[in-house]
């Protein structure tokens, strides 16, 4: 076994703040007794680093109230609670067609929200920041929270993005995304700027808050109008070399899938095909208008419509295939399928889990998100709450004005 070099006083400082804001992130008042059970730190350890965290203004010592009339032998237990709104972090969901910012305070809770989107797929890197950062700052400022008291943002993107932030830019689509966004968000406000992909964060927010708690072994789909994957292996993220690991492309190789469509694309591009050969359904009404959706497919599927019952069949038998390939290449315990058609693919889990034990050996339990496009958000303000933990001796708290 290699030799492991002794940890520094200051590296054990580091590890011992973000040991005690974890626990207090999720509690609403703990002792210090409590905090020795959940960290395994000494009594005198876990009051140096409250008293230190104190200091700085991460956290609040609660006074206990005087037991009137009763006495009390020995001095109360000390009580400490997170000061969860001292700063704040962002979770930015930067899609091909619009930009989510989500405002959450240290304990995760979502403060406010914006969206934007973008004029058009072909904006330049600049105009795509400016929207960006306009939307960051609405939200901000239906927050009441002034851009210095952020103390870190999540962005996560469309792209294959490595572990060190650097996006994969070796296709048009990927492209789009590489705008120079870290450096000008820092620029602009001194923000601490995360780059992650977007099912990678949409697979830590189901493990945070969704359907995926407790699971080690997990693959999100994204399976909106593109077909990517969050893939957590033993509770760990995996990236691949340039940040690939969950890129779909090897579908197009797949018998009976053949590309990267997602529910959304398929359904409308299969509803556009079928109307068009003069069937008879009540898709032709919607289809009037404008392109018919995925929500109205499903809709009409629920009301008895053959034509888009046949579409769901199709759609179901589909889906087990592509879950069926992640099954084999990585063994989950879990697929959750996620993004905005989530909802509507809820009511057609159990068909498609069904079809999956004849497309592999290894078939994993199948769930629809309850999270829908909401998961990308929540799973980057955890990440961004892990970078504030891990690096809170590092930050300054900026008190609130006004």
């Amino acid at each position: 076994m290699a030799e492991v070099s002794a940890a520094t006083p200051q590296l054990l400082r580091r590890v011992n703040a973000a040991a005690v804001l974890g626990v207090m992130r999720v509690s609403d008042v703990v002792t210090v007794t409590e905090l020795m059970d959940a960290t395994g730190l000494t009594r005198a350890t876990a009051l140096a680093v409250c008293e230190d965290l104190m200091k700085r203004g991460w956290i609040r010592e609660i006074v206990a109230p005087r037991d009137q009339g009763m006495y009390q032998k020995g001095r109360p237990a000390r009580r400490f609670a997170l000061a969860e709104t001292a700063g704040f972090v962002l979770g930015v969901d930067v899609g091909a067609l619009k930009v989510t910012v989500v405002v959450a305070d240290l304990r995760g809770t979502t403060v406010s929200r914006a969206s934007e989107p973008f004029r058009d797929m072909g904006i330049s890197a600049e105009e795509r920041i400016n929207t960006i950062n306009r939307t960051a700052l609405l939200a901000l400022d239906s927050a009441g929270a002034s851009p210095s008291r952020v103390l870190a943002a999540t962005v996560g993107v469309a792209a294959p993005v490595d572990r060190t932030g650097k996006i994969l830019a070796s296709q048009q689509f990927w492209r789009q995304f590489d705008v120079g966004l870290r450096t000008a968000l820092h620029n602009l406000h001194g923000w601490a700027v995360l780059l992650e992909n977007d099912a990678n964060l949409a697979a830590l927010g189901e493990r945070w808050r969704g359907s995926a708690v407790g699971v080690d072994d997990l693959v999100v789909l994204l399976a909106g109008e593109r077909l990517g994957a969050g893939l957590v292996e033993n509770g760990r993220l995996l990236h691949g070399r340039h940040g690939a690991a969950g890129e779909m492309a090897y579908l197009n190789l797949v018998e009976g899938v053949g590309d990267t469509h997602g529910v959304a694309a398929l359904v409308r591009l299969w509803a556009e095909e079928q109307l068009s050969l003069g069937v008879e359904s009540s898709l032709n009404e919607a289809a009037t208008t404008q392109a018919v959706s995925a929500e109205q497919v499903f809709e009409a599927a629920a009301a008895g419509d053959v034509v888009a019952v046949e579409m769901l069949e199709r759609l179901a038998e589909r889906l087990a295939r592509i879950v069926a390939t992640v099954a084999t290449i990585y063994n989950p315990e879990l697929v959750v399928i996620g993004g905005a058609v989530a909802h509507s693919v809820a009511g057609m889990i159990d068909a498609i889990a069904e079809k999956i034990p004849a497309h592999t050996a290894t078939p994993p339990q199948l769930t629809a998100s309850p999270l829908g496009d909401a998961a990308v958000t929540i799973g980057a303000v955890r990440c961004a709450l892990d970078y504030v933990e891990a690096h809170s001796l590092d930050l300054e708290l900026v008190p609130a004005t006004g």
